[in-house]
């Protein structure tokens, strides 16, 4: 079996007992075998990566996106969600073909690899375009089909879904996992959303759903069911039972808070998306006080505009911070933990976000030899505050190095960036 070893660079775990040390890695198959100092493992065709000047950690998990809606970037902005929506993003996606969703993912694994990300959730449509373009680049992924509950094709959204996670669920050497991806309570009707959930059942899955993302959303739904639309997705039943990663989660009163952590819902917090469409602030802090489980993710390109869960961090931090004018809200290490570990629980991964032996070898090294990273007195903080995407210099995933020394060992970067160019391009002015 081959192997890999990382040598003498300083080393950040994740796993709360220790902060960061240095040492070195030892990757044998997929999987972490052994972590210390001046390993020296028996092993013929052995990879050494030198670690000096290099602090490892594992790879960040972006838990909720829309990865092909790259094609999208800058299309449409300083826009309300509901308006930007109808009038930019919808029109545009009913002209998305098979090829350009390939080709929009292509570009945005590209763009997550080389700012440190190594797994994504992401719900969208011709899914198995995703999964392909998942399959051939090596990242991990957390995949659903978009499904809305109106119109003549929602029972289509039904038996897609299903064939595709029959089709993909574990696949890909098992770094792709299937959810199912009810859009929202706004576009999934409650009999609607009793299907899904008894589908998902069936298939022994979870699911992906954005949930209380503005007040309109909540007085909408507060108008049409008498209650809000956390209350109205437990009321259903949605949290009992299965795994269920919710997006967004910015309108919350402290009942609702409890909802959500009683039943382990992961929640993904996207704070530059909900930034800059003026959605608002959602209560972290008091989420994670109260014992939620929380990750980061980006959303997608158009409504960011990029994928990188560096700047990310750093916006949660410093949000959260002014928001509640208090500077100790959200410590870096905090935020690091929802960037990694914490973003693996919510996607409901196992062996995922840590270093240590018998977890997945996905990890990251990021280059401190950097005017804005020395010196170099907490390396957590200058990571979360300090540090930019091109400052990752190696990526592995599931144990196999896909980026080295910035350059990408799996995909063909230029003709990615030049399909991607040109489709986005086309998209706009097609009828």
């Amino acid at each position: 079996m081959t192997g890999l070893l990382i040598k003498n660079a300083l080393i950040l775990p994740m796993n709360k007992e220790t902060t960061w040390f240095q040492g070195d890695i030892y990757v044998e198959g997929n999987s972490i075998k052994e972590v210390g100092k001046e390993l020296s493992p028996d092993t013929p065709n052995i990879t050494i990566l030198d670690g000096q000047d290099t602090v490892v950690l594992p790879g960040f998990v972006n838990c909720h996106t829309h990865a092909a809606m790259t094609l999208l970037r800058s299309y449409g902005d300083d826009m309300p969600l509901m308006v930007w929506l109808s009038q930019r993003i919808w029109p545009r996606e009913a002209h998305l073909t098979e090829e350009d969703i390939y080709w929009g993912t292509m570009l945005s694994i590209l763009e997550m690899i080389k700012s440190g990300t190594t797994c994504f959730a992401d719900m969208y449509f011709y899914m198995d375009q995703v999964a392909q373009a998942v399959e051939e680049t090596g990242i991990r992924a957390s995949l659903s089909r978009g499904m809305i509950g109106l119109g003549d094709k929602a029972e289509l959204a039904l038996r897609e879904s299903e064939e595709f996670v029959q089709k993909w669920h574990g696949k890909a050497q098992g770094r792709i996992t299937c959810l199912l991806g009810p859009h929202a309570p706004y576009t999934c009707p409650p009999d609607y959303l009793k299907e899904v959930m008894a589908l998902a059942d069936k298939l022994g899955v979870g699911l992906h759903i954005h949930l209380a993302e503005t007040r309109t959303e909540v007085e909408d739904i507060q108008k049409q069911y008498g209650m809000t639309p956390v209350k109205l997705m437990d009321s259903l039943g949605l949290f009992t039972g299965r795994h269920v990663l919710a997006a967004h989660c910015v309108h919350l009163t402290p009942e609702e808070r409890a909802i959500l952590i009683k039943h382990q819902v992961g929640i993904a917090h996207n704070p530059e998306s909900n930034m800059k469409l003026a959605s608002g602030v959602a209560p972290i802090p008091e989420l994670v006080k109260e014992g939620a489980r929380v990750g980061l993710g980006t959303d997608g390109a158009a409504s960011n505009n990029n994928l990188d869960l560096l700047e990310e961090m750093r916006t949660c931090a410093l949000l959260h911070k002014v928001t509640t004018q208090d500077p100790t809200v959200l410590p870096a290490y905090q935020v690091l933990e929802m960037a990694t570990r914490n973003g693996a629980q919510v996607l409901g991964l196992e062996k995922v976000g840590l270093i240590a032996p018998g977890q997945k070898a996905d990890l990251i090294m990021v280059d401190l030899h950097k005017p804005h990273l020395t010196p170099l007195h907490d390396p957590v903080a200058n990571l979360v505050y300090a540090a930019q995407s091109s400052d990752v210099k190696n990526v592995i995933i599931d144990g196999k190095l896909v980026m080295k020394d910035r350059h990408m060992v799996t995909m063909d970067e230029e003709r990615v960036i030049y399909e991607a160019r040109k489709r986005g391009q086309d998209l706009v002015t097609r009828q």
